[in-house]
């Protein structure tokens, strides 16, 4: 018996989780952790792509992590250092710096982009 591809386990699983990211309900408060929705623009087709995500939060400042080497809003955001975070259920700018690696890292910084 195979093992099912990450796109169909995850796939489901995001189309379920990534409204109530958007509404803010989970969301993480100042000092926490939450879920957050972010969205990047897709490197090969210009479209944006939305990936629900939790995030450690110290005031303007999301972190947001995976330790798959393939995942494409890392990828994403490589490319185009400048997506949308759903926080409180509204979008925010944020700059982001990404560090690839074993934990592939993301810091989201909110008032760069204000």
């Amino acid at each position: 018996m195979s093992m099912p591809s990450v796109r169909r386990v995850f796939g489901p699983l995001n189309r379920l989780v990534a409204p109530l990211a958007r509404s803010g309900l989970a969301g993480p408060l100042p000092v926490g952790v939450g879920l957050v929705l972010l969205e990047t623009t897709g490197r090969r087709t210009g479209l944006r792509r939305e990936v629900p995500l939790l995030s450690a939060r110290v005031g303007n400042r999301l972190v947001v992590s995976t330790v798959r080497s393939d995942s494409q809003w890392v990828r994403n955001l490589a490319v185009d250092p400048d997506p949308a975070v759903w926080l409180g259920g509204r979008p925010r700018l944020a700059e982001a710096t990404v560090r690839r690696g074993p934990l592939n890292v993301a810091v989201l910084d909110l008032e760069a982009a204000a």
